[in-house]
């Protein structure tokens, strides 16, 4: 863990700056305590109080419903379906997928819980099927969650076979549901006594943290979690932000307050960690409080890099980090002039939702195009031109030299082009930082895991999302930083896996999504270092698929209107099957476009 750990000096504990390595005999693998000594306790931070218990349960349908719950019909003949093909079918209450696979069927739920795709949609390959728009997998014979974004799984319907006519039998909760919680074991912690003392403290609340949760309650971990965050919310859904900056935090939220009561998951809110004392296994918060561990999860996510202009202390200039950031975004820009400094995804996604509300909206940036290292020239010129069409004025080429106030609110951005900007309001999304806003938990570069299975170089102590750099195993275990939402669903996971000594490593391929001017682009795979961009279809008509080729291979692949080829060309990386530059540049895409494996 190179940077993250600091020397420590005698009778101290070790601040998390700087790499620390323990002698080899101390490096075993260490089993969570059968018993828990934690037990669920209210911590005041900064004023916020919140204390959930186990007792409550969320509300679930039966898994054996009565004859009056539920809803049977005939909806094809077994003839109707091929293998590899997947329909939606109506019983009365609500739809199903219905899917043949090795000459079976399934029946599951039709939409994905995550943002409500239509699975029919997606791609049915290896037992599974993966959403059409964000990349996640469902188990067709379970309709588990098996790759992310989102957190629930599919409910599994009865099918049965009758005189070559295939029946669906469904729960009518379940088919309005469309999602199902899978089975979490309850903490049994005491309700009192050693509340300085946690089985599980997670550090960092995004999406790492919560399915780290998740994921040990699913597994059966019965004793004390405590997650931690400096938001003074929930966990919520942080990709949304800049992407529909008026919704509140309750619209964001991903799991609602009586689920952390109904599982026994602690959530510390405004907790800021100062301190890990890794030899003693504790941690001290910035109020004093100190709580032991046995396993730590560090996932403090990252933080938004700042102006260091002149000028940079006036009033009404934000990064977008918070809900009550986009919200007073929002408020301030109607009917005023807004700069964004940044033409990257946060930047971008939100000049795309102001442009409606807004008097004007310019966008700043050092390159000569939007998204140029990510997307390449081509791509980039073609969703600038789109973004010149909705009325946003680009000032590429160039930075911000002064931000000019009057009366301490802003008024110009001055840029080094000598350009003077009009603007009440200014956005600056130019990066992040890594390591999250947690003082001596903000390292100067990504914390460095040595092997997939999310644990660092010190017993006990695992690391995941936008702060860490690990080996991706389908890009011969190079080493990455992906701060991806879905990547960090996944790290997530296995770090919990692994906590329970599960020898799980992490396989996921990467999978991002935007959405500008109600049109989508999807992306997969690591496309760093590409070399050249094959692009089918047409830029101009935004209907298009461009591949990212580093020497003879694809590595990368994005699309906007060409559904789903990006989760097909998922499913093809995942199965560990490289994509040939040559089988991309002749066109003919249909080995990649077909009804599945």
């Amino acid at each position: 863990m190179g940077g993250c750990f600091s020397k420590p000096k005698p009778g101290t504990s070790l601040e998390l700056k700087i790499e620390v390595v323990l002698p080899e005999k101390e490096r075993g693998k260490e089993e969570l305590l059968a018993s828990g000594k934690g037990s669920p306790r209210a911590y005041q931070g900064n004023g916020t109080a919140r204390h959930f218990h186990a007792e409550e349960r969320l509300p679930t349908p039966h898994p054996y419903p009565g004859a009056q719950d539920c809803v049977e019909a005939a909806v094809c003949h077994v003839k109707d379906l091929e293998n590899g093909q997947m329909r939606e079918v109506e019983l009365g209450w609500g739809k199903a997928l219905l899917v043949k696979d090795s000459g079976e069927f399934h029946a599951l739920g039709h939409k994905c819980p995550h943002y409500g795709a239509p699975l029919v949609k997606g791609v049915l390959s290896r037992g599974r099927v993966r959403c059409p728009w964000h990349g996640a997998c469902f188990n067709i014979s379970t309709g588990d969650l098996e790759d992310f974004p989102g957190l629930d799984s599919l409910h599994k319907f009865q099918v049965k076979i009758e005189k070559e006519k295939v029946y669906v039998r469904a729960s009518k909760q379940a088919l309005q549901l469309q999602r199902r919680t899978k089975v979490m074991a309850k903490c049994i912690s005491p309700s009192a006594g050693h509340s300085g003392s946690t089985n599980v403290l997670i550090v960092g609340a995004g999406a790492a943290g919560l399915v780290c949760a998740e994921t040990l309650r699913q597994e059966g971990f019965s004793d004390r979690i405590v997650l931690c965050t400096l938001d003074r919310h929930l966990p919520y859904d942080r990709p949304k932000l800049s992407k529909s900056l008026d919704a509140q935090p309750e619209q964001l939220a991903l799991r609602p307050k009586e689920f952390f009561r109904a599982y026994g998951i602690e959530v510390l809110t405004e907790a800021q960690v100062v301190t890990v004392d890794v030899r003693n296994k504790k941690v001290v918060f910035k109020d004093g409080f100190k709580l032991e561990y046995s396993k730590l999860l560090l996932a403090p996510g990252s933080s938004p890099k700042t102006l260091s202009c002149k000028g940079k202390e006036v009033e009404n200039v934000f990064a977008i980090r918070t809900p009550e950031d986009a919200n007073r975004v929002v408020r301030l820009a109607r009917g005023r002039n807004v700069v964004i400094v940044g033409a990257g995804f946060l930047g971008m996604e939100v000049a795309a939702y102001l442009t409606e509300k807004a008097h004007s909206v310019s966008v700043v940036e050092l390159e000569d195009t939007p998204f140029r290292r990510f997307l390449g020239q081509r791509v980039g010129r073609a969703l600038m031109k789109m973004f010149e069409n909705n009325r946003v004025k680009f000032y590429m080429q160039t930075e911000v030299s002064e931000l000019r106030a009057q009366e301490g609110q802003l008024k110009e951005v001055v840029l080094k082009s000598s350009k003077v900007v009009r603007a009440d309001v200014c956005v600056v999304g130019i990066g992040e930082c890594v390591g999250g806003r947690s003082g001596p938990l903000s390292p100067p570069r990504a914390l460095d895991l040595l092997r997939q299975m999310m644990q660092t170089n010190i017993p006990g102590v695992f690391a995941a999302g936008d702060a860490v750099t690990f080996p991706l195993a389908w890009r011969n275990n190079r080493k990455v930083n992906i701060p991806h939402w879905q990547m960090a669903h996944a790290q997530g996971r296995v770090a919990a896996q692994n906590m329970l000594a599960q020898e799980a490593e992490i396989s996921t391929v990467p999978y991002l999504w935007t959405a500008m001017f109600g049109k989508s682009l999807r992306y997969t795979g690591y496309g760093e270092g590409f070399d050249d961009v094959i692009i089918q279809g047409d830029l101009e008509e935004l209907k298009f698929v461009a591949f990212y080729t580093k020497g003879d291979e694809v590595i990368a692949v994005a699309s906007m209107n060409y559904d789903p080829i990006v989760s097909k060309v998922a499913e093809v990386l995942a199965s560990g099957r490289a994509i040939r530059k040559r089988e991309v540049e002749t066109g003919d895409m249909s080995w990649l476009t077909g009804k599945g494996s």
